[in-house]
């Protein structure tokens, strides 16, 4: 029967410290949650995968009729099994799923993070909450209207006496790729700016190889991008760019605002101890 009895929740001390045995137990719960919101996202990816297929197939049916096979009646996207059409359902619902249960899931792996922070820095949990979410949606959605022009291009080069034939699932895992390689890249910067929040990261670093992180941005950029096509690649590496110089302004004037605090701090507690000084030097009259 103790077997049965349900383990503790695990109680960090003020400084976020826990035993092993409790990161693991903290670790197993934040995954089965992660895997809960998932599979609730899915169930519901199942009941309305009608819409959601039309949305997501949307890019390959906006290419010209001569990239589809059959021409310009429908999409052109072939099944090449018997059980084809049912994992077709799944796959597009737990792609649903994963995109839907994204706030939660992101929350998950911060909450398991948050514990080994100091009390001073867990605060940042909402404000980091209410940045990443739509940069990771935003990310997406970069990805999603990018995608016909990536496609297009690399249908391109299909010589004209051969007939593309595109199955769903090649289509589908390029499709994930996509958007998860764009929603993960926009969320880079926010993680620059929190490891300088927690002084792990100073702007002077980052300013000081500024023109070298800016050409690894292009090329993770071409390497990350499933259709390895330049339009892809700007469109991915313009927005991480971008977001990078924002991050290092906000990075400059953290930095600048902790300089002025410290050396108030400083001035502060040099005063007290001049003043304990001239105490003790009358005391001794």
């Amino acid at each position: 029967m103790a077997l049965l009895k349900r383990s503790p929740k695990p109680v960090p001390d003020d400084e976020g410290r826990m035993s092993l045995m409790d990161h693991l137990r903290e670790l197993r719960n934040r995954i089965v949650k992660m895997m809960l919101a998932v599979v609730a996202g899915t169930v519901v990816g199942f009941t309305f995968f009608s819409p959601i297929w039309t949305f997501i197939t949307g890019p390959f049916c906006r290419l010209p009729p001569q990239y589809r096979f059959g021409g310009s009646t429908g999409c052109g996207l072939v099944v090449n099994s018997l059980t084809g059409g049912f994992m077709v359902n799944l796959k597009v619902a737990i792609i649903f799923g994963l995109v839907a249960a994204a706030p939660l899931w992101i929350y998950q792996l911060w909450a398991f993070v948050t514990p080994g922070l100091y009390r001073n820095e867990r605060r940042y949990t909402l404000t980091f909450l209410g940045i990443a979410v739509p940069l990771f949606l935003a990310g997406a959605g970069m990805a999603y209207l990018t995608m016909d022009k990536g496609l297009s291009l690399l249908l391109g080069f299909v010589p004209d006496n051969v007939v593309p034939l595109i199955d769903i699932d090649s289509y589908l895992s390029f499709l994930t790729m996509m958007l998860l390689i764009f929603g993960v890249a926009f969320l880079m910067p926010l993680l620059m700016a929190f490891l300088n929040i927690i002084g792990v990261l100073r702007f002077a670093v980052v300013s000081k190889h500024q023109r070298m992180i800016v050409f690894l941005l292009f090329v993770f950029a071409a390497v990350a991008t499933p259709s390895q096509d330049p339009f892809t690649m700007l469109a991915l590496a313009a927005p991480m760019v971008l977001l990078f110089f924002v991050a290092e302004i906000f990075m400059y004037f953290h930095d600048k605002n902790a300089a002025v605090r410290e050396a108030e701090r400083q001035r502060a507690l040099q005063e007290e101890l001049d003043g304990i000084a001239e105490t003790s030097d009358d005391s001794r009259e």
